[in-house]
This record gives structure tokens, C-alpha cells and sequence, in this order.
């Protein structure tokens, strides 16, 4: 079969094209949780009626996606078992694919159904720890190695203390308004009959434009890195490495790769090593097992010699020969992610090698973590039909089911202002974090400030729901990637 200019055989040509569109699917299904949330105040005020309120959101959700930085992407992606995300192409890395996004479609569908807003990022973060557990058991290393857990405790720190900064920030905004702002009408339920003034209205539908740009920026980005990993193992030829950088970076990549070279071979003592012996060598550092040794230097120096000899005599990454493309990618991921375990081990310690392996990181980063336009476009896209066909069972919980009384005008602002700042300061980090968790815990705070209440069950069935996310997700991810390995591998072989 002919799929991007490539003949593939027709089983693999057709589970990869299924990957690429489960992975639109999981975008889908986010925009039923995480963009609905953003719609539930300026429906719950009457500020504007569902249909506009969806249709705006989602295109500010695709504004907020077409604008972030892709680095909430790659924190995603480094979550993975390094040898998965370097033969995303295999069977076994098609597997890792399909069980991450079925257990995380099947987690988000379910908890849906319920109406319970749980973390599409949570559900994502469980399933990959689920694979990494189980493909650690699977390949016979030691339990537990898959998992990147230094990056895992990273995210979930933000995760957890996200929704804290929601519900107290909320609350204590709530009670600034109260003070500051001498307008009655600001704080008393929404009249059904007719829509707030137009002040307010412009206040929350600022909010509700601020928290779904916020959503766009940092969520979005979570499917995006699948995806680009998913176009990788399809047509390595074409998303190996960024076809599209200025010729300029080009250049100045292979300056510092000479220049890099050479200093690892001094800090690597001379020492020579092979290609796949250097590879082998990082592989196992990058693991959450690996440990810093004496052929750490001279590996990097190996690969970094091979990323010069393949770019020697080049103009572009386009007179790279397609068949080395992938290569080269491995070489760059291996010497990138490598170079940041080195710096975060506080092994670059003099002062003029640290500037230049940090430079050379960088310019490396840029040409592997890149993600085209149409990829943000169709992932936008995915979020905001999500939104519209799927929304109000998330609203109504948020809306009506938190607080024993209706929402206010402020308590929808405040909630909507604390969930814009905190997301688009974890974006500004690169840290994901769940608008679900910020802006419900926010509502809940602004609740249990003005007195009004809250409802204990659907609380105790969010907080259980919240809860089990995780060790649910790691299951399915686990059971997942074990069954999704026998099926691919029996499929293809067959195929």
C-alpha cells in the first residue's frame, strides 16, 4: 500500500494510519473533558448561549495551540521508555502507541459518561507508566526501568498542587472581589430570564477566552507529541529531523558539532567506541537505572562524531540521504536527552564546557522537537469538535453540582482568572497540568469562600475519581500494551 510516498505492507500501512487517528481521537475526547470546562461559567451565567460559547472556545483553543512552544509536547514524549521512543517504528513501539491511547480514550470516555471531570493529562501520564512498567517486565530489565521517574515526579508535582492553587486562589480572589467591588449584582445567582450586564458579560467572556487560549497551549500540546511520534515511525524520511530549518541553523548545528566533538573526545580521554556500543551506552544511562561512568564521555563523543560525518559536505537536512534520517535523529535524541541528564547529575562543572554542551542541546532540540502547522491545526481542530458534540456533561457537574447554590458572576471569574494564570504558568515551564483539576477545585473554592455550600457527593465521587485515575490508567496501559505487542507482532508478521 502507498501511504506519504512510501510502499508499505498493507497490515502496517493500516495500523499505522489507525495510530494517527486514534491519536486526533484522544484530542477529541479531551475537548470533552478539559475544553468543556472552560464553557461552563459563561453558560452557567447566561453570558452567552451554548452554541456561541463552544464555538468561540474552540477557536481560541485553536489560536492557543497554533501559538505554544510545543515544550509541554516533549515532556509528554519523555515520559516514554527511551528504547520505545527510539524505534517508534517497530512493533513494539506501535504497541506503546495503541496501548497509550486506548487506555487513555477508554479512562476519558468512562469517567465522561459519568459526568466526573478527571485529567486528561493524568489518564495520558498513567497510561505511559503503565507501559514503561510493563515493558520493563516484558524485555526483561529490571522492574520499574521503563519509567522515567525523575520527569514523572516532576509532572505530578504540578499535577497535585495545581488544583491547591485553584481552590485556595480562587477563594481568596473571591474574597478581594468582595471587598474592592461594592456591586450586589456581582455576587447573587445569575436571573435565568435575562443576561447579566454588559460589563460582566465582557469580564467572563474574557475569562472564558483567556482560559481556553491557556487550555490550548498547554493540553493541546499533549496529543501533539503522539502524533509527531506516530509521523516518525510512518515517514521517518520526512519528520526525522526538521526538513524546514533555515539553512543558517543548519550550519551552525554542524559548527557546534565539530566544536563538541571535540571537547567530549578530551573529557572521554581519547577513548574510541562504535556507533551501536556508544548507542547502547547512552540508552542504558537514560534509563532511570543508568548511572553516570567512565564511558559516558567517549559515547557522546561516538555519536557526536556520527552526527558531523552525517551532516559533512550538507547544506540542509534535505541532502541528507532518506535512509540516514533516522539515524541521525537517533544520534541527535541520544546525545540531547543525555547532554540534560549530565547537567541535572551536576557533571558539567566547568564553566566554558558547560556553555557549549548546553548550546549544542539546544540547537539539537530544535531540529528533533519541532511540530509542523497542519499537525496543530488538526489537533485544534479535534479539541474544539470535541467541545462542541460532548460538552455538557462536564459543564452541568461544574455548573450545577459542586456548590449547593447556582454560580455566581465573580465565582466564575475568579475560578476562570486563578485556572488561566496557573495553566499558562505551567506552559511557561513546560510543565502539563490539567485545566479539569484547576478549574474545578477553583469552583469549589469560590463555593466554600462565599458560603454557599458544597455538595459532598459529587465532591467525594471527584476526588475518587481523581484518585484512581492513576493506578487505573497504569493498569490499562499495562494490560494494554501486552495485548496490543501480541496483536501487532502477530498481524505484522503475518501481514
Amino acid at each position: 500500500m502507498e501511504l506519504f510516498g512510501e510502499t508499505l505492507p498493507t497490515a502496517t500501512a493500516l495500523f499505522r494510519i489507525l495510530a494517527l487517528l486514534m491519536a486526533f481521537g484522544f484530542e477529541f475526547v479531551n475537548g470533552f473533558h478539559d475544553t468543556a470546562n472552560a464553557v461552563a461559567t459563561v453558560i452557567y451565567t447566561h453570558s452567552l448561549k451554548p452554541w456561541i460559547a463552544v464555538v468561540w472556545s474552540g477557536l481560541w483553543n485553536l489560536i492557543g495551540v497554533l501559538t505554544s512552544s510545543g515544550a509541554v509536547a516533549f515532556s509528554v514524549v519523555a515520559l516514554l521508555p527511551v528504547e520505545l521512543v527510539l524505534n517508534v517504528g517497530s512493533g513494539a513501539g506501535f504497541s506503546m502507541v495503541f496501548a497509550l491511547l486506548i487506555s487513555a480514550i477508554v479512562w476519558n470516555l468512562g469517567t465522561w459518561y459519568l459526568g466526573l471531570p478527571v485529567s486528561s493529562s493524568h489518564t495520558l501520564i498513567g497510561s505511559i507508566m503503565g507501559v514503561g512498567l510493563a515493558n520493563s517486565l516484558l524485555s526483561g530489565h529490571v522492574f520499574g526501568e521503563g519509567v522515567n521517574w525523575a520527569k514523572a515526579t516532576e509532572v505530578f508535582s504540578s499535577l497535585i498542587v495545581s488544583p491547591i492553587v485553584g481552590f485556595v486562589c480562587s477563594a481568596i480572589l473571591l474574597l478581594l472581589l468582595k471587598f474592592l467591588i461594592r456591586r450586589p449584582e456581582l455576587f447573587q445567582p445569575p436571573d435565568s430570564k435575562k443576561a447579566p450586564p454588559w460589563w460582566i458579560r465582557g469580564v467572563l467572556v474574557l475569562t472564558c477566552t483567556g482560559v481556553s487560549f491557556a487550555h490550548g497551549s498547554n493540553d493541546g500540546q499533549k496529543g501533539m507529541g503522539l502524533i509527531m511520534l506516530i509521523l516518525i515511525g510512518i515517514i521517518p524520511a520526512v519528520y526525522a529531523v526538521n526538513l524546514d530549518a533555515d539553512p543558517k541553523a543548519f550550519a551552525d548545528l554542524e559548527l557546534t558539532a565539530r566544536k563538541t566533538m571535540a571537547m567530549l573526545d578530551l573529557a572521554g580521554n581519547g577513548k574510541n567506541m562504535e556507533d551501536q556500543a556508544a548507542a547502547d551506552e547512552l540508552s542504558a544511562f537514560l534509563k532511570t537505572t543508568g548511572t553516570f561512568n567512565d564511558n559516558i564521555f567517549p559515547a557522546l563523543a561516538a555519536k557526536g562524531r556520527e552526527i558531523v560525518n552525517r551532516l559533512n559536505g550538507k547544506t540542509n537536512f534535505a541532502d541528507v540521504p532518506k535512509s540516514e534520517r533516522p539515524a541521525l535523529r537517533s544520534a541527535m535524541y541520544l546525545v540531547s536527552e543525555s547532554l540534560n541528564k549530565l547537567n541535572k547529575l551536576g557533571k558539567l562543572n566547568d564553566p566554558d564546557q558547560k556553555a557549549l554542551l548546553t548550546d549544542f542541546r539546544s540547537k539539537l532540540k530544535a531540529m528533533t522537537q519541532f511540530i509542523p502547522i497542519w499537525v496543530k491545526v488538526a489537533v485544534a481542530c479535534s479539541l474544539g469538535f470535541g467541545t462542541m458534540i460532548g460538552w455538557k456533561r462536564i459543564v452541568v457537574t461544574v455548573g450545577e453540582k459542586i456548590g449547593k447554590t447556582h454560580l455566581t458572576y465573580a465565582q466564575g471569574a475568579s475560578a476562570e482568572l486563578v485556572a488561566m494564570g496557573t495553566i499558562m504558568a505551567a506552559d511557561s515551564f513546560g510543565l502539563p497540568v490539567s485545566t479539569t483539576h484547576v478549574l474545578s477545585s477553583g469552583i469549589a473554592g469560590t463555593m466554600a469562600a462565599n458560603g454557599s455550600g458544597l455538595q459532598a457527593e459529587t465532591l467525594r465521587n471527584i476526588l475518587l475519581a481523581w484518585i484512581l485515575t492513576l493506578p487505573a490508567c497504569v493498569l490499562l496501559g499495562a494490560a494494554t500494551f501486552s495485548g496490543a505487542l501480541y496483536i501487532v507482532f502477530n498481524v505484522l508478521h503475518t501481514g
